[in-house]
């Protein structure tokens, strides 16, 4: 299943979630690591539509990535060749998206320039003047009724001070917004060139960090700006502490932070059950500090998404969708659970077409994909310790072509490299060339993409039990995860 992150396309990937073998439903994910998530990203070959966006990649032709940790060769060719995984997708995500056909994970982020242009732009400015039409309206029409049905009746009406002093119950969608607006913000990332877009982040600690979506920041990594302005209009100039491509995450922290920060409280991903409440708080379109509510559709998602940059990789997660609606803007909010907890960051959005808000831009058709907060925290915490993010890896090259039968190690790794890393995991376990992989631990891998995202919930070093299948016949070896830093 491909999404784009907010407002970009992104190739069509497996629809299904890994399922435990024992029960038809998704399979929870295990505690979370305090060391480093998963695998290593295949690469998205450049000027695909919809191509995924962010990762790390170690594939070798289009239609390969590597679960271990190569990059593609300089020059990529374009357009995967017919059949291969992802796709070409659909036009339109939310945000800068290209387009294609077949179904799209999530939505890739939106690319707007921080100071609104086109849709964006147009869209606030359609709502301000629509407001305004409409309350010239509503005062005409108004007064033409009262003069016209002036029969001396009366009515009450609630007195200021009384309306000031509403008291919204715990555990309301009003108190939960109440009490976590004041910890998101609106980033409004801007490259040197001038181009950028606006994102959304939270507050991670009191030191200042804040946690958002790589997709939001990438403009502002070489040399770029970055501001974060809170819903009481503070707003601050602030840095790129880390950023990891392939998890879609990345941490930046306030110059001249306050020193009243209230971090939001992260709650347990791995406990969230599908019906379970959702709350998004996010800009967008650019309209900051905007509260969506809806339930958790789905656990385990497979996605991969990508801003609709040629030149960017793929990121891929085990998802948790929820159809409380997200839009281009609302990339690296808080996705909340009923109590106001933090369970995931939304990142990405499914899309039908090239939208209809003027701009090419997508909008929410309640397919929304947020990263478990499990996963984030991990990489937050590693971003912020060192800078760069960890991912594990099996050490294989995985076959990226859209399948239900598993993953499939190819014959030839990226660049000439091996498909099967000497002395690496896989190789200690056995594995060779031809091999589908078909199960990590209890939860069933129909694909590379699968594979690769259901890794990387895992940290270096976790041991994991693989089922696989070679001439037929059905093997379970397990092994140990190495691991990767850095994106390259």
């Amino acid at each position: 299943m491909s999404t784009e992150n907010e407002g970009n396309a992104v190739p069509p990937a497996p629809s299904v979630p890994p399922v435990p073998v024992a029960s038809p439903a998704a399979s929870p994910q295990g505690p979370v690591p305090d060391g480093a998530p998963t695998a290593q990203l295949p690469p998205v070959p450049p000027g695909t539509p919809g191509a995924p966006e962010h990762g790390t990649a170690q594939a070798a032709p289009a239609h390969e990535s590597p679960v271990g940790g190569h990059q593609p060769p300089a020059g990529y060719p374009g357009p995967a060749p017919e059949g291969s995984w992802p796709p070409p997708a659909a036009p339109a995500y939310g945000d800068a998206g290209s387009g294609g056909s077949g179904t799209v994970w999530g939505a890739s982020y939106q690319q707007p320039a921080p100071k609104p242009r086109n849709g964006r732009g147009g869209l606030v400015a359609a709502v301000l003047v629509a407001a305004l039409v409409a309350g010239g309206l509503g005062g005409g029409l108004g007064y033409t009724l009262a003069k016209d049905n002036d029969n001396g009746s009366t009515t009450v009406s609630a007195s200021d001070s009384s309306a000031s002093q509403v008291r919204r119950a715990p555990g309301t969608i009003a108190n939960v917004a109440a009490r976590a607006l004041p910890s998101t913000v609106t980033i409004e990332a801007e490259s040197t060139s001038g181009e950028g877009g606006t994102g959304t982040g939270f507050v991670f600690d009191k030191q200042g960090h804040i946690v958002t979506n790589n997709h939001v920041v990438a403009d502002a990594v070489d040399g770029g700006k970055l501001t974060a302005t809170f819903p009481n209009g503070k707003k601050y100039d602030a840095e790129i502490v880390g950023h990891a491509q392939g998890y879609d995450v990345a941490v930046i922290k306030l110059k001249n932070a306050p020193s009243d920060l209230n971090p939001l409280t992260l709650g347990d991903s791995d406990k969230v059950a599908v019906g379970d409440e959702t709350i998004a708080i996010g800009a967008p379109f650019g309209l900051s500090n905007t509260v969506t509510t809806g339930i958790i559709s789905a656990k385990n998602r497979p996605v991969a998404s990508s801003d609709g940059n040629s030149s960017s990789k793929a990121s891929y997660m085990s998802a948790l969708q929820t159809d409380a609606s997200i839009n281009p803007g609302n990339s690296g909010g808080p996705l909340l659970d009923a109590s106001g907890s933090v369970i995931g960051i939304n990142s990405a959005i499914q899309s039908t077409g090239s939208g209809g808000f003027g701009s090419g831009q997508s909008g929410s058709i309640g397919l929304g994909f947020a990263i478990p907060i499990n996963q984030a925290k991990y990489v937050a915490q590693q971003l912020i310790k060192n800078g760069k993010p960890v991912y594990a890896k099996i050490g294989a090259s995985v076959s990226l072509e859209e399948s239900t039968n598993g993953a499939k190690i190819t014959d030839q790794g990226a660049s000439g490299a091996a498909p099967v890393e000497s002395g690496g995991p896989a190789d200690k376990a056995g594995l060779k060339p031809g091999d589908v992989i078909t199960k990590l631990d209890d939860n069933v891998i129909d694909s590379g993409p699968t594979l690769i995202g259901e890794i990387w919930t895992h940290k270096p070093g976790d041991k994991v039990t693989i089922t696989y299948t070679r001439g037929g016949q059905e093997h379970t070896v397990d092994l140990t995860l190495g691991s990767r830093a850095g994106d390259s």
